[in-house]
């Protein structure tokens, strides 16, 4: 430890020496009965805590959190964080002088506790003028292996899996939305554990490793967004997949509509999938119940509740690829269809959702038409009068976002490389002159492209993504 922090409770900067940061870590040992260790950079206090048997808390139970003072400890943090359960386990992560890192992780024992704190200490006075920030911290355990045969099947890739990496627990694989008999190219793979997701990764992530003689992509899979329980209660949507292409809206409507007539109030299908709107939450869960596994035009289809996504979050959740086309009045729904590899949410629709886990901009707009009635009276405007939600590209929403920053015109710089099968692949990178000369002198993705039009829209993406995470590092670190 370090030998003299300040401590600057109620206001006071009182000097509190080596010496009383152990005798305050001791005494919050001896009162709590937790154990305290450090080791690789991190204190932990807990993991498991005194009298726990049993597994430690599921996914979800963890919660990261940043902007803590330097000269803070465990003594002081812990009965912060007790106020919203029991704490299995808290990693404070820690400098070699002795000061903390400004950041932590705590994990509740259960997910309850968890996403109370988030509501409760998310932005808490802290101390005076100091604001802690508090958000779900998820351990990824998901590995994403691009390049597969596409007549290889679930089974034979979990075995393959199994013998090349350790902890595997599951494969998922989906089936091409044109030929059912074959996979999409890629599967996710499912470990016991984020080390041992982290072990396979390292050992295949080379890009020499083969199987079945191809050389396969490795990659983190984008986690999953998490719902709260208490929303999931209100949901009245299903989710349903691996539909034929050639399934219309009104097939899909009149066969969920058969244990109810009347049940369906609208269906929205996109390719191979498809959200279907009831009228009361009852009859969605017996649908989702009655109609998973069933056929359709010869297809058996997976049907789930599909997951509610806060408007406010969106445009930074159409760059995660989890954003439905379709919205509501509150919500909108990421759907977990797997056209884009890496993750479960991706859209199949990538000229307007480009994938990316948006930043700078609004939740997505309703696109229609109206009729042009002859004698109507037209004003001229410029783009930069309108409201963000007007833009539904993604060129447009950084064109308007560097103007409204008073920057000049983002610039755009096109390569090309060529893939292993003779295409040619596309990517821009994108310099704003404004901060090039900052922590970031250019954005470039790192998707390639097979049209022009994509890879403009992914570099814009991307950008924008990017650009919001500076504000937040800013405003949370």
């Amino acid at each position: 430890m370090n030998e003299e922090n300040t401590d600057g409770t109620n206001g006071c900067s009182k000097v509190r020496t080596g010496t009383q940061n152990e005798a305050a870590l001791l005494a919050l040992m001896e009162k709590t009965g937790y154990n305290m260790v450090q080791e690789n950079g991190q204190r932990k206090f807990g993991g498991p805590p005194p009298g726990w048997e049993g597994p430690p808390p599921p996914r979800g139970c963890e919660v990261f959190v940043g902007k803590i003072p330097r000269d803070m400890y465990e003594d002081e943090l812990v009965p912060v964080f007790e106020r919203a359960g029991k704490i299995y386990e808290f990693r404070l992560m820690m400098e070699f002088s002795g000061e903390n890192r400004g950041y932590a992780f705590v994990m509740y024992t259960t997910k309850e506790e968890a996403q109370l704190a988030i509501r409760i200490l998310n932005n808490y006075e802290i101390r005076p003028g100091k604001f802690i920030g508090v958000c779900v911290s998820l351990d990824n355990c998901r590995l994403f292996i691009g390049a597969i045969p596409k007549e290889k099947k679930k089974e034979e890739i979990l075995d393959e899996m199994k013998k090349v990496t350790e902890g595997v627990v599951d494969v998922i694989v989906y089936p091409s939305a044109t030929d059912k008999t074959k996979n999409r190219g890629f599967a996710f793979v499912e470990y016991e554990s984020h080390r041992a997701a982290a072990m396979a990764r390292r050992k295949l992530i080379p890009g020499t490793f083969q199987l079945w003689g191809h050389t396969i992509q490795v990659d983190w899979a984008d986690p999953e967004k998490e719902v709260d329980e208490e929303t999931m209660q209100r949901v009245k949507v299903l989710y349903v997949r691996n539909l034929m292409i050639s399934t219309t809206e009104e097939t899909i409507k009149a066969e969920f509509n058969k244990f109810k007539p009347g049940a369906v109030e609208r269906v929205k299908k996109l390719r191979d999938y498809a959200f279907v709107h009831f009228f009361n939450r009852e009859d969605a869960v017996t649908a989702m119940s009655v109609m998973n596994g069933k056929f359709i035009d010869g297809a058996i289809i997976e049907v789930t509740l599909a997951k509610p996504v806060n408007k406010e979050n969106t445009w930074r959740q159409h760059l995660n690829g989890q954003i439905s086309p379709s919205s509501e009045n509150l919500i909108v729904f990421a759907n977990k269809e797997e056209s884009h590899p890496k993750s479960l949410g991706k859209l199949p629709t990538l000229p307007a959702h480009l994938n990316g886990q948006h930043s700078p901009g609004p939740p997505e707009v309703e696109r229609c038409t109206y009729p042009f009635y002859p004698g109507t009276k037209l004003t001229p405007i410029s783009m930069y009068s309108l409201k963000s939600s007007h833009f539904n590209s993604a060129v447009m929403h950084l064109d308007y976002y560097c103007n409204k920053n008073n920057w000049t015109p983002p610039e755009y710089y096109l390569y090309s490389t060529t893939s292993q099968d003779g295409k040619v692949l596309l990517v821009y990178k994108i310099v704003i002159p404004a901060i090039a000369n900052g922590s970031q002198s250019y954005f470039m993705p790192d998707k390639l492209c097979t049209t022009l039009e994509d890879a403009k829209e992914l570099a814009a993406q991307f950008t924008l993504l990017h650009l919001g995470k500076f504000k937040t590092t800013l405003n949370i670190l």
